[in-house]
C-alpha cells in the first residue's frame, strides 16, 4: 500500500465494503484519483486477438459493473479493463449486506448477485469513452429471474458487441442461482451456438473475440468437457477462474462463514491448477486469462508458467490501491528477466514444458 491510498485506507477499512466501493467509483468518476505513469517495457508488450497489450495486468469483472469508470481504470497502468457483469434487464441483486472483508486472509466474500443498470445504461456508458489506451472488455451474465439463458447472452451480444473488443460469456458466478449449471457439456454447447450466431448476425466480417469465464469447483470431467467445448466451438480464450464457494482450510476471519464467492489470496493455489490444467487439456491452443489471488509480480509469473497470456486483479485493490499495479507490471518484468525470458510469450506456460 503506497502514497494516496495508504492516507484513505483507513476511512475506507472502517466503512462497510459496498459503501466503500460506491465511493471508489464517484471519486474515480469525478476525477479525483490521479492517473498513474505507465509502464513501458518490451517484455511485457504483446499482441493477442490482433489488439495491442502494453502489459498483461488486466482489472477483472466485477470492479465496474456499469462501464462507469473505463477510462479513469485504464488511466491506473492496467493493460486492458473488463468492464460488467452486465445483465440484460437492470437488478438489484440479492439483500445487503452482500459484501464482506477478510482482512487478515486478504480475501473477500461477496454475494452480489449481477446488480447493475442493465444493458442500456451500459451500452451509453461505454459509448462515451473518449480513449481507450487498451482494450475494453465487455463481461455478460444472466437476469436471475430469467428462464431462458440463451436469450440473455444474445440480447447482450447483439447491444454490446460492436462496442467490446472482447466479450466474456459469465457462466461461472455462484451468486445466480443455475448459472453454473450453464457449464455443463450439452447446456454450454446449446449456449454457445445461440451466442456464436448472435455474433454473426450483428458482426458478420469482425466479431470481437469470444472468452469464457470458468469456476475453480471443477471436477476433472467438468473440467475435460469444458476444454473439448471450448475447441470444437473455437473460442477464442477461457478466463479462470471466477470466486469459489469452497472455504480452504486456513481461513482465520469471521467473515469466512458467510455465504457467496470468496476471492483474494486463498483462491490462488485451486485456481492457478485449474488454470494449468486448461492449459494442459487444451494443448496451449486458446489464450488464458489468469485470476484469482494474484497480490504480486510473483504472483502473475506464477499464473504465467501455468499458462496464462494475460492475468486480471480485483480482491488485492481493496486492500492495496492502484499503485499495485505498476509494481505487479516491474516485479513480473524483473522475474522474466531473471527467469531468461526475454519476452513474456517465452515463459507463458514454462511450467508445462
Amino acid at each position: 500500500m503506497t502514497g494516496l491510498y495508504s492516507c484513505v485506507w483507513p476511512l475506507l477499512s472502517r466503512l462497510d465494503p459496498e459503501t466503500a466501493h460506491g465511493l471508489a467509483i464517484f471519486a474515480l468518476k469525478r476525477g479525483l484519483v490521479p492517473s498513474a505513469r505507465r509502464i513501458d517495457e518490451h517484455r511485457l508488450r504483446q499482441t493477442l486477438w490482433g489488439m495491442d497489450f502494453s502489459n498483461p495486468v488486466g482489472l477483472a469483472a466485477g470492479f465496474d459493473k456499469n462501464a462507469e469508470v473505463v477510462q479513469a481504470m485504464l488511466g491506473q497502468g492496467f493493460g486492458f479493463v473488463e468492464a460488467g457483469t452486465v445483465t440484460p434487464k437492470p437488478q438489484t441483486g440479492n439483500p445487503k449486506p452482500r459484501l464482506f472483508r477478510l482482512t487478515g486472509d486478504g480475501a473477500v466474500i461477496n454475494r452480489m448477485g449481477f446488480n447493475g443498470a442493465g444493458q442500456d445504461v451500459f451500452h451509453r456508458n461505454l459509448a462515451g469513452v473518449k480513449t481507450r489506451p487498451g482494450p475494453v472488455g465487455v463481461n455478460l451474465g444472466k437476469n436471475a429471474a430469467s428462464v431462458d439463458a440463451a436469450a440473455d447472452y444474445t440480447a447482450g451480444v447483439r447491444a454490446l458487441a460492436g462496442l467490446a473488443d472482447y466479450l466474456v460469456i459469465n457462466v461461472s458466478s455462484p451468486n445466480t442461482p443455475g448459472l453454473r449449471a450453464l457449464q455443463s457439456r450439452d447446456q454450454l454447447s446449446e449456449l454457445l451456438d445461440a451466442v456464436r450466431a448472435a455474433l454473426r448476425a450483428v458482426a458478420p466480417s469482425n466479431p470481437p473475440p469470444l472468452l469464457l469465464k470458468v469456476a475453480p469447483d471443477l471436477t476433472d470431467d467438468d473440467k475435460r468437457d469444458i476444454a473439448e467445448v471450448a475447441l470444437e466451438q473455437k473460442l477464442d480464450g477461457l478466463i479462470a477462474t471466477n470466486t469459489t464457494i469452497d472455504r480452504p482450510a486456513g481461513l482465520t476471519d469471521a467473515n469466512r462463514i458467510e455465504k457467496g464467492g470468496l476471492s483474494g489470496r486463498p483462491l490462488f493455489d485451486a485456481s492457478t491448477k485449474v488454470l494449468a490444467d486448461f492449459y494442459r487439456l487444451t494443448d496451449g491452443r486458446l489464450p488464458l486469462i489468469g485470476v484469482g489471488g494474484i497480490a504480486s509480480g510473483a504472483d502473475a509469473y506464477a499464473k504465467i508458467r501455468a499458462g496464462a497470456s494475460l492475468v486480471q486483479i480485483y480482491t488485492a485493490l481493496v486492500f492495496e490501491g492502484p499503485g499495485l499495479v505498476r509494481r505487479i507490471n516491474t516485479e513480473l518484468a524483473d522475474l522474466l528477466a531473471g527467469g531468461g525470458f526475454a519476452h513474456i510469450n517465452e515463459a507463458i506456460g514454462a511450467d508445462h514444458r
